[in-house]
């Protein structure tokens, strides 16, 4: 971990200890009434890696979980360049014009690397981010996939106990982070741009077998006639897509965010799709889904942590040897994982 990412985690925690922490109850009150001071602090706690913390956000989620589930939660994602922050401001205003209250959110595993642009993209949200209706979050920096990924997810709750009606849960990288955001979402939608190379379109297959939605951005001046190539050339290459598991078609807009053009349209085919999905009974469906598959991962996660922290150096010891070829994988896995459970107490053996 960078030094001055210790620095920031540091003051984080630090600040927190100072202000003597209300409990639980008041928290949850506080943000029920859609007091954003608490709940910046109740996502902080969420993020935090200190037991108390944990403890304190565990009983706070508690309390706000059953005031959750009733926003609209959508992904976005879209290779760099393609104007997620931009779309995400225009988008944004016009939701709110529309007399919704919107959070965005962000998965970002590589923060830790690259800081993320997120953080970036706050400041240049300029507009939004001056609105009320509006919150912006950045992702919890340093952390695995999975972590920022279970946190993010805990904060949509939080959000949606607030008073946000539409949660915008945005990918910073591309990769694995799209599937994360595809397990906590009503509806995945995929941003390109037209003219994007070819080294692209492997990244984008594979995403666009996801998106539930398509728009191409930057749909004006002299790449609206390329913008239009694009949105029949996506339409066509949809087409060959496996059906989703909803039944419903994957429609493909174009927009653009510097004059507006097609941004209401992109917010109609959003509420199609959910009002599509909730009449077929499928958005309850995919919901109690994802709440399993976090149930699942969230166990995984919490036996690895304790598994490392139990074996500590002897995990070590046994990685040498895999690695040096003088032992076998899986045979000192299964011995590791009965040392583990208390099954054998040598690991020598």
């Amino acid at each position: 971990m960078p030094e001055t990412e210790g620095k920031e985690e540091a003051q984080i925690r630090g600040s927190i200890k100072k202000k003597s922490l209300p409990d639980a109850e008041t928290f949850s009150q506080g943000i029920l009434s859609g007091n954003i001071v608490l709940l910046s602090r109740a996502i902080t706690l969420v993020e935090s890696t200190l037991p108390s913390h944990q403890e304190l956000a565990e009983a706070i989620l508690e309390k706000c979980l059953p005031h959750s589930g009733k926003s609209i939660r959508v992904g976005i994602t879209g290779i760099p360049g393609v104007g997620k922050s931009t779309f995400i401001e225009s988008f944004g205003n016009h939701l709110i014009e529309q007399g919704r209250k919107i959070a965005v959110l962000a998965v970002d595993p590589t923060s830790q690397l690259s800081k993320g642009s997120i953080l970036g993209d706050k400041t240049r949200m300029e507009i939004l981010s001056r609105k009320k209706e509006a919150f912006i979050r950045p992702s919890p920096s340093g952390d695995s996939l999975g972590g920022v990924a279970r946190k993010t997810r805990e904060t949509i709750f939080l959000c949606e106990a607030a008073g946000f009606d539409t949660i915008l849960v945005e990918t910073v990288g591309v990769g694995q982070s799209e599937t994360a955001v595809n397990s906590m979402v009503d509806i995945f939608l995929l941003l390109l741009i037209a003219g994007a190379g070819d080294e692209l379109q492997g990244i984008k297959r594979g995403i666009m077998e996801m998106a539930d939605l398509i728009a191409i951005t930057k749909a004006d001046g002299e790449n609206t006639a390329r913008a239009n190539r694009a949105k029949a050339e996506t339409i066509s290459a949809v087409h060959f897509l496996p059906a989703h598991e909803s039944g419903i078609k994957t429609e493909v807009r174009t927009c653009s965010a510097v004059t507006g053009e097609g941004i209401s349209e992109i917010w109609t085919e959003i509420l199609n799709f959910i009002q599509a999905i909730k009449d077929k009974g499928y958005l309850d469906k995919k919901r109690k889904e994802q709440a399993k598959h976090w149930l699942h991962e969230s166990v995984q996660s919490m036996l690895l942590d304790d598994f490392f922290s139990k074996l500590g150096n002897d995990f070590h010891k046994a990685e040498e040897l895999v690695t040096e070829g003088l032992a076998g994988s899986y045979q000192t896995a299964r011995k590791l994982v009965k040392y583990y459970k208390n099954e054998d107490n040598n690991l020598d053996q």
